[in-house]
């Protein structure tokens, strides 16, 4: 992953009237890097992709693509190089998914043969002949991650890439997500799996009310708030009360009838709690670390949510 940035943005705000879509938003994104956007809806995800592709000017403030404003004059080149799957998928329908793709692929001045290999990449090489009108909205989903693809973008801006698909065409999406970032290519997605994406980025970058609240590892972030690791441990009666004993400042919950006992313990300090269980010399049945979701963390931020552990226990 380099150093140089492949997106920026200082003090990017956007205004509609006096009400602010985004205010003074400042990140950077690194070549092979793979950023999501989170937030809930209208906090002003969509907004600033836009802003970003040159949809949008800004308000105030300065962005870069590719050492590019979106709003010079010979951003044209600059934006084959781009891949962009919109929350919205519009299609001429009355069109073949292969005719769309030839259309596509020469707006980018892009080979044609590469086109069979984008239909088996997003699993619709069969339907490659068929008029649009017959696809289904997840096929058409795919039909526009496709599109997104032709080129090999060095960037890939995609907002809510799965919505409509089935899980199987899910696993798919962030599969050639998985392989463009492996390739190189910096990722740009906004997303509401939160769930999906938590083992699949480099940072996450969360907006509130048009707002960056938060932008890191998800791992830092888990840290900063205080989020806890659980460690659910299944055993006998007698090992759940002695580890009961032992443990009494990290009791979360105690479920005897169960013969299962929670704990709870800062994230730095979860391998010196599990060597410490061991070291019991219990006879245990399972032991299982949860570790804060992506999903708490966003709560946690956008919902300033005081019993995130608790909540985890409850469902967990």
């Amino acid at each position: 992953m380099g150093n140089i940035p492949t997106i920026r943005l200082e003090n990017v705000s956007k205004l509609y009237g006096d009400s602010f879509a985004v205010k003074n938003i400042n990140f950077s994104i690194a070549q092979g890097e793979c950023l999501a956007l989170v937030g809930h809806n209208g906090a002003g995800k969509t907004t600033l992709i836009k802003l970003v592709l040159g949809l949008l000017q800004p308000s105030s403030g300065e962005l870069s693509i590719m050492g590019g404003s979106p709003q010079d004059t010979n951003f044209d080149k600059l934006r084959e190089d781009i891949g962009f799957l919109p929350e919205q998928v519009l299609f001429q329908t009355n069109m073949t998914g292969r005719e769309m793709l030839k259309f596509y692929s020469r707006l980018k001045n892009a080979k044609l043969n590469q086109i069979d290999g984008l239909f088996e990449r997003v699993d619709l090489l069969a339907a490659a002949d068929n008029k649009i009108s017959t696809y289904s909205k997840g096929m058409r989903q795919r039909l526009g991650l496709a599109q997104a693809l032709i080129g090999h973008p060095k960037v890939l801006i995609l907002d809510e890439p799965t919505s409509g698909l089935d899980p199987l065409s899910r696993q798919t999406v962030y599969s050639i997500i998985d392989e463009e970032k492996k390739a190189g290519a910096t990722v740009f997605v906004s997303s509401h799996a939160l769930t999906e994406l938590d083992n699949r980025i480099d940072r996450v970058a969360i907006l509130n009310k048009g707002e960056l609240v938060a932008i890191d590892s998800i791992e830092n972030l888990r840290r900063d708030i205080g989020l806890k690791s659980i460690i659910r441990v299944s055993a006998k009666l007698q090992e759940i009360e002695t580890i009961s004993q032992n443990f009494m400042s990290n009791i979360l919950k105690l479920e005897a009838n169960k013969n299962q006992i929670l704990l709870a313990c800062p994230l730095d300090e979860k391998p010196i709690l599990l060597k410490a269980l061991f070291q019991l010399n219990l006879d245990l049945s399972n032991i299982e670390i949860i570790d804060p979701s992506l999903e708490q963390v966003f709560m946690k931020y956008t919902l300033d949510t005081e019993n995130t552990n608790e909540e985890i226990a409850a469902n967990g």
